[in-house]
């Protein structure tokens, strides 16, 4: 038995949020393929788009998921995003060897595979019941690939950790680089889960607006860039890493003062309202 609330009723509907996140994520990675072939890494910093773009197809799912009455679920679902999110970003990245150009896409579709199977797990095996479970983990999974796959594009200037099987950093060829591409992936993990739970988590209640909700993705997203345009200054160019580093710092600044400026939007309503009294009446 579940109760819906609903957590906002303005704004994009779902579906359409769901569509255009995924679009412009997979056409970020894209674009980031095309300019590795051409052996051009100053497409790197489009892995930062791409993660974005996942984020905000992440905060409508995680809204969607949290209207029945399961908020305390927020920084859990976050978490479930990227851990079923890194079994189909291993599984994607292994038909980089087929075919580059397969990887996001596929990385998608085993994502969607493993939260469904998820989802039936939660409503079937541990009964929760939830109406929209199955579909919202079955997103969250292929969101997490999507994510993933992204910050690894910014860090590494490669889709999916595929050209780790020796890497060079600060001039010395690693020939292990399994155990860096794990490392980036621990990194990428933690970022990335805070990043995609964190802008509903704060925003949630009865003043929840999808604008400012979305910008606050936005945010988080630019801000996650940042951490992992820094780390890529041991694998890419230094002309790709400033690139990288830069817009995501001008990304950040502008994101930031948008939020801030919906957030004072949303408070006014808010000034007149009277403190509760600590005391007993």
């Amino acid at each position: 038995m579940s109760v819906k609330v609903e957590a906002s009723h303005d704004g994009i509907p779902h579906n359409k949020v769901m569509i255009i996140g995924a679009v412009i994520s997979l056409v970020s990675l894209y674009i980031a393929i095309i300019g590795s072939i051409l052996g051009v890494d100053y497409l790197a910093f489009f892995g930062g788009i791409a993660f974005i773009g996942a984020l905000i197809w992440g905060n409508s799912t995680i809204k969607k998921l949290c209207s029945y009455g399961i908020g305390t679920g927020v920084p859990s679902a976050g978490m479930l995003a990227f851990g079923s999110g890194v079994i189909a970003l291993l599984f994607a990245s292994t038909l980089g060897g087929i075919n580059i150009f397969i990887v996001p896409v596929a990385a998608l579709v085993i994502g969607l595979i493993v939260g469904l199977f998820l989802g039936w797990i939660a409503n079937s095996v541990l009964n929760m019941k939830i109406p929209v479970m199955t579909r919202s983990l079955s997103e969250l999974a292929a969101i997490g690939a999507l994510a993933l796959m992204g910050l690894g594009t910014v860090a590494t200037g490669h889709v999916g950790f595929t050209d780790l099987a020796s890497a060079e950093i600060l001039g010395v060829t690693v020939y292990n680089a399994s155990y860096i591409g794990a490392g980036l992936i621990a990194v990428s993990f933690m970022i990335g889960a805070i990043a995609l739970q964190h802008p509903f988590n704060a925003c949630l209640g009865p003043g929840e607006k999808q604008d400012r909700t979305n910008m606050l993705a936005v945010e988080c997203g630019f801000l996650s860039m940042i951490a992992m345009a820094v780390i890529s200054f041991a694998f890419v160019s230094l002309i790709a890493a400033w690139i990288s580093l830069i817009v995501a710092i001008v990304g950040w600044l502008v994101s930031y003062v948008k939020f801030v400026a919906l957030s004072k939007r949303d408070a006014a309503a808010w000034l007149d309202a009277k403190p509760f009294s600590d005391q007993e009446q």
